[in-house]
């Protein structure tokens, strides 16, 4: 149940982010509106609030922390001797364990939405505009 109400915000949060112009577009015709985008957007954010997490979690990154022996830790030593001893707040580690730990959250789901939309934008309607000039 928590699952579908988190897809059920998303697809709200997806429908009140755009502006008003999104929806009317000189372009309604070359399938680059928000509208045409939207199943890019739910299905990117659908697939990032699921595999997101267990990508982290693969590579050591989990909700209890970070797991001995993997990327994760190798990553956190590494940070540690560059930096002189201690882990920056705010750096990679600690932005990658952030995540590890909010696993299927919104902030994923948000993400993965995002990059749904720019991949129409660049590939479906870039190659429509591309096409379109020749």
């Amino acid at each position: 149940m928590w699952r579908q109400s988190q897809l059920l915000f998303l697809v709200c949060l997806v429908l009140s982010s755009g502006s008003a112009d999104r929806w009317r577009d000189d372009e309604e015709e070359d399938g680059c509106t928000l509208i045409d985008a939207l199943p890019y957007m739910v299905v990117g954010g659908a697939a990032l609030m699921y595999a997101g997490p267990a990508v982290l979690a693969s590579l050591g990154f989990q909700a209890t922390g970070i797991a001995a022996n993997s990327v994760g830790s190798w990553l956190m030593s590494w940070s540690a001797i560059s930096s002189g001893g201690g882990v920056p707040a705010g750096g990679v580690v600690a932005t990658l364990q952030s995540l590890g730990a909010q696993a299927g959250s919104v902030a994923w789901g948000s993400i993965g939405s995002k990059l749904g939309y720019s991949a129409h934008q660049n590939f479906i309607c870039g190659k429509k505009q591309k096409s379109k000039k020749q």
